[in-house]
């Protein structure tokens, strides 16, 4: 049986793959920070329930269609590390030469720490 904060997240993913900012937003705290690591360098790194839903609401533009898809969930205490693999359709083009209509494919985690049932912290690796 899935564990609340399991049940979360995957109401956090079900609503990033929906394209859904609210559904995203309906468990993360007023202070929640993002932050977004590739190749283990911060690239982005946002503070407050606003900031992220201004950067939510941007990234909807990026993506055609997009799905992460859990692979492993790993408990500790109130962090939660999920590994996802990511795929996503380009509705535009992006500076590193991939293309609108190309696929993005990503290998990644996603760490997710929590005050009682509200998400504190999102931390995406690739």
């Amino acid at each position: 049986m899935p564990t609340q904060q399991q049940q979360i997240i995957e109401a956090y993913i079900q609503a990033y793959n929906q394209f859904d900012i609210a559904g995203m937003m309906a468990n993360l705290s007023e202070g929640v920070v993002f932050e977004n690591v590739t190749n283990g360098i911060v690239d982005l790194r946002l503070e407050g329930i606003e900031a992220f839903r201004q950067q939510a609401e941007a990234a909807t533009a990026y993506f055609s269609q997009r799905q992460q898809i859990p692979t492993n969930w790993m408990f500790e205490g109130n962090v939660v590390t999920v590994s996802i693999e990511y795929k996503a359709a380009l509705a535009i083009d992006l500076p590193n030469g991939m293309k609108n209509g190309d696929t993005l494919t990503l290998q990644g985690t996603s760490r997710f720490e929590f005050e009682g049932e509200a998400i504190v912290l999102i931390r995406d690796e690739s």
